[in-house]
């Protein structure tokens, strides 16, 4: 079970503010947040150049239906979603290995750089860890240097992609 945590975002107060920055609360996604979560998977999209299909409806279904498929760690401030964190279970047959995707990694642009991100990569670990999870795996797009510099920075270890994926769809 993941526990709440609070953390005061790193973001330095201006000299002309007295007021501290504000909490971030860092737990499992909850039904109140599916708008929120789905504009911020929107945004995610957008950034990448992609169209979000998803609906407030998929995510009901895949985080909280009958057979839960994804988790999602939510960044709370000030009572509004500013990040978020998608993980799904994979297994590796030949090994007995369970491990988690790191699908989605997302903060707002204003709270970048504050360490929200990082935070959520260690709850991801964290959850992982409790699931029984022998590895966290992610992935980013070939370009993507600021990711790769990320991912790094959290001690993942960068390989190769071989081979090609096919899909087949089913409906």
């Amino acid at each position: 079970m993941l526990h709440n945590t609070n953390i005061l975002s790193e973001t330095p107060a201006l000299p002309h503010k007295a007021a501290r920055p504000p909490m971030v609360t860092l737990r499992v996604a909850k039904p109140r947040d599916l708008p929120e979560l789905r504009a911020l998977i929107a945004a995610l999209a957008a950034h990448h150049g992609d169209a979000a299909e998803i609906t407030p409806e998929h995510l009901e279904r895949d985080l909280f239906g009958r057979m839960p498929w994804i988790t999602a760690l939510v960044a709370e401030a000030g009572g509004r979603l500013i990040g978020y964190a998608i993980l799904v279970p994979l297994y590796r047959a030949s090994e007995g290995r369970r491990g988690m995707e790191l699908h989605h990694l997302y903060v707002e642009p204003e709270s970048r750089g504050t360490g929200i991100g990082r935070h959520l990569v260690a709850k991801a670990r964290e959850q992982a860890k409790m699931a029984g999870c022998a590895y966290l795996s992610v992935s980013a797009a070939t370009g993507n240097f600021q990711a790769h510099r990320f991912y790094e920075s959290e001690q993942f270890t960068p390989g190769p992609v071989t081979g090609m994926r096919y899909l087949q769809a089913l409906a």
